[in-house]
């Protein structure tokens, strides 16, 4: 199917929402599986517990599973987007769109970009044998492809940015969500990208390379997170929420669960390489922070949407079809993957709570759900638009 001046740009968060549910089943494998000696689980940790015949090797088997059938359906998605996009690009609906507001959802392409990177990251840790001995080697590739990705992202911010400060034609009136924030969402995603082989390497000029790159995209992204979130909140006050817009008040979840994770992994890269001890409390507060913005965040924006009637309209309604529903994908896996840093890094690497025990398991359920329900939107999303 040939969309042409059709598509939007959005349409990149169904492949980006695919990814990130492939993401989200590693982080069972990441903190259930034991990996001594290394910062995440890997083939060799993962294997030899898939074959013992425990509990464990039921969750392996099936986040195995779904890592690749997620893995598959992201770059299906990746691929018919960007041949999409290829035909956008030569339609009239391009050149409206360069030069209005909604120039600023280009940002959804290096963003999802970016997450490819991470789902190719997780599929060679978890099915190829031994690729711990020469990750070291593989990190410098992974700095140049955040590059590319981080150069596109900056490209078009500068662009939309030169454009609105030279002609001043930002239309306020439209404004009356917080879309104008994939741009924030895009650099995170490539300042987290930056933050893994600046935590996990051991080459010094790696390490720097990737701690410099996170702070710089991440500064960037929480300057433009106080602009545009008073930007956007002014005019939302003013005439209310943009209807289809609504899951845009979702965006600041996976916003935070990126700058947080980011953070989390500065904080390692330091303590590896730069003599700066990691404090687990501080650890706890940060994780803390940010996971009780998410909730204030999620349930205001689930309020907002079950009164304007947003979920019975665009999700429900098989006549009505906006590529800003799949928006709703990204919060619901970000909120799951913070959940598992919170609890693994804020409680238990404090000894709030011992990993394995009951309690561990119970505060695990409301993610849990929150991935289950996830992946219903999902393929509901999928099937309403035949992609």
């Amino acid at each position: 199917m040939q969309l042409r001046e059709k598509f939007n740009p959005m349409c990149f968060l169904g492949a980006l929402g695919a990814g990130g549910l492939s993401v989200s089943f590693f982080m069972y494998l990441m903190f259930l599986v034991p990996h001594e000696g290394t910062p995440m689980a890997t083939f060799n940790h993962i294997f030899p517990k898939l074959i013992e015949g425990t509990w464990l090797s039921f969750v392996i088997a099936f986040s195995l599973v779904f890592i690749i059938a997620f893995a598959f359906f992201h770059f299906k998605l990746l691929y018919w987007n960007t041949k999409q996009f290829n035909l956008y690009k030569k339609t009239e609906a391009y050149n409206t769109l360069v030069n209005s507001n909604a120039e600023i959802t280009l940002m959804t392409i290096p963003l999802t970009y970016a997450m490819t990177i991470n789902v190719c990251f997780v599929l060679g840790a978890v099915f190829v044998p031994n690729l711990w001995t020469v990750v070291e080697y593989m990190f410098p590739f992974a700095i140049l492809g955040f590059m590319v990705t981080g150069y596109y992202s900056l490209k078009i911010t500068f662009e939309y940015f030169s454009r609105l400060l030279t002609k001043g034609d930002f239309d306020f009136t439209k404004n009356n969500n917080l879309s104008q924030m994939i741009s924030i969402f895009a650099l995170a995603m490539v300042a987290v990208g930056f933050a893994a082989p600046g935590a996990m390497s051991h080459n010094l000029t790696i390490n720097a390379i990737g701690i410099f790159g996170a702070l710089f995209f991440g500064s960037f992204a929480i300057l433009l997170l106080i602009i545009k979130m008073t930007m956007g909140f002014k005019n939302m006050f003013e005439q209310g929420v943009s209807v289809e817009a609504s899951p845009s008040l979702w965006i600041i979840i996976p916003i935070l669960t990126l700058l947080g994770i980011m953070m989390i992994r500065v904080t390692f890269g330091l303590d590896h390489n730069f003599a700066a001890q990691v404090n687990k409390s501080s650890l706890f507060t940060l994780t803390s922070v940010i996971f009780s913005i998410q909730i204030i965040f999620g349930i205001l924006g689930y309020k907002v949407m079950k009164i304007n009637g947003y979920f019975e309209k665009y999700i429900d309604d098989e006549n009505t079809k906006s590529s800003v529903a799949f928006a709703l994908i990204c919060p619901g896996v970000a909120f799951m993957v913070f959940g598992m840093f919170f609890i693994n890094f804020g409680l238990t690497y404090n000894g709030v709570i011992e990993k394995y025990s009951i309690a561990y398991f119970v505060l695990m359920l409301p993610f849990i759900f929150v991935q289950y329900r996830t992946i219903l939107f999902f393929f509901k999303l999928k099937k309403k638009f035949k992609i």
